[in-house]
């Protein structure tokens, strides 16, 4: 007959609480296993069994009990990392979510929007349509393996009860959340200056020729051409995503090797 005793379950529930914790947390801060559409019950089930994967191979776990003030500390810890780590991946889709904002604005497509139910708001229908891009290329890229093997590495980096963070990392978070607005804009500019031109273009026309109106000529000008750059564009499209993975997969493991504590 078997017998487990008290020890042995709870070492066996520590190998596995605290690891479940951070992987638990960057799949529902990740843009891709942490969308709305994906059910609780699957983010719960991956994140199992990423889980008894990586376990056998993780570093001694610290001995501390799970009810406890030092495990919830520990456990608080596991979120902040896992999180962290999954607000990296958001900057990177964020990144063509704002372009395709800045180019439905400038082609006059306001009004084409719905209600998106991952982020709450009103999303243009140009920045979906380049998420789900992005997201396709993402997958096909590999980069979901890759960040999940960033993922597993950082226990090894972090290993669980590090104590304290370096502050420098958070500060490094933020800073590359400007990545939204300059890459972002670096996709959309081709297209927002030449728009912008044909939309000077008509100011000056309606102002020469006020029967013209911008109503009758512009908008479908600026709609015609908008189409026809946005198929010039997707023909790059690969080359900008393949930089912009690249780019935050080296953020994210920097991030990981910059939130171990500084030591004197």
């Amino acid at each position: 007959m078997v017998e487990v005793t008290f020890d042995q379950l709870h070492g066996w529930l520590v190998a596995l609480l605290w690891p479940f914790v951070r992987i638990t947390s960057f799949l529902v801060a990740s843009p891709l296993w942490g969308h709305s559409s994906v059910p609780n019950q699957a983010k719960i089930g991956l994140a199992f069994l990423v889980t008894m994967v990586v376990a056998p191979v993780l570093p001694p776990m610290p001995d501390v009990p799970i009810v406890s003030w030092a495990g919830f500390g520990l456990m608080v810890e596991q979120m902040l990392i896992g999180i962290a780590i999954g607000l990296v991946m958001h900057v990177v889709f964020a990144v063509v979510q704002a372009a395709g904002e800045f180019i439905g604005l400038q082609m006059g497509l306001a009004f084409a929007s719905f209600f998106d139910a991952g982020s709450g708001t009103n999303t243009m229908i140009l920045s979906r349509i380049f998420f789900m891009v992005t997201l396709l290329m993402f997958l096909a890229m590999g980069g979901h393996l890759m960040v999940l093997e960033a993922l597993a590495s950082s226990f090894h980096s972090l290993p669980i009860g590090i104590g304290a963070f370096n502050p420098a990392a958070f500060e490094m978070l933020v800073r590359y959340g400007g990545t939204i607005f300059i890459s972002g804009m670096s996709l959309a500019l081709p297209l927002v200056g030449s728009l912008l031109i044909i939309n000077l273009a008509m100011g000056i026309l309606n102002r020469s020729a006020p029967q013209l109106t911008v109503f009758n000529i512009g908008f479908p000008t600026s709609l015609t051409v908008g189409l026809i750059l946005l198929m010039v564009l997707m023909t790059d499209m690969g080359r900008f995503l393949q930089r912009l993975f690249s780019n935050g997969l080296h953020v994210m493991h920097q991030l990981i090797e910059a939130l171990a504590p500084l030591t004197t």
